[in-house]
């Protein structure tokens, strides 16, 4: 028995490459491996991939439908403002406003619609000059400068505003906001 040991003992020495089960075990701990179900469809990990292109098509979808919302709603405006003018030509001031304040409500925040608010802030500013609230119109016509700081019709609109309450300083000042 004793050589039976020996002979087992050096086979075992002589083919190092084969660990014994124990050996074995603790050569894998700290290795992670895949199992079947984390593996794509073809045996590959592409699921993440597959995942990040699904929700970059989403994301590209929806700026798509957001654009496409804006636009609406900047078509709108400006035919709610197309109103107003038609409703201050024919000397319904009041009327005139709320459709120029409606469509700046409408109005998205982008910069296609920056010339448009503008318009309607200085429109609004003509509607409260013929109402007699001057006060109003300058605040209106600012609005419209800070939007669009060369806008003459606005810088025009306050001047003549500031002259009608009096503020003759202010009405022949050059400042564009």
């Amino acid at each position: 028995m004793l050589v039976e040991n020996e002979e087992t003992e050096r086979h075992s020495d002589a083919n190092p490459s084969k660990p014994s089960s124990s050996t074995h075990k603790d050569a894998s701990d700290g290795f992670e491996t895949a199992s079947d179900g984390e593996l794509g469809p073809n045996g590959s990990d592409n699921d993440d991939e597959t995942q990040q292109q699904h929700q970059v098509q989403e994301e590209q979808q929806s700026l798509s439908q957001t654009d496409d919302l804006k636009q609406k709603a900047f078509e709108q405006a400006n035919d709610v403002k197309l109103e107003g003018n038609r409703l201050f030509g024919s000397g319904q001031y009041e009327e005139a406003l709320s459709q120029y304040v409606l469509a700046l409500h409408l109005a998205p925040d982008m910069p296609l619609s920056v010339e448009l608010r503008s318009i309607c802030h200085a429109n609004s500013a003509i509607c409260f000059s013929k109402l007699g609230k001057y006060e109003d119109a300058i605040k209106e016509c600012t609005k419209a400068l800070e939007l669009n700081p060369s806008y003459m019709k606005a810088l025009l609109r306050r001047a003549e505003a500031h002259e009608k309450l009096e503020h003759f300083d202010e009405a022949i000042a050059v400042s564009w906001i």
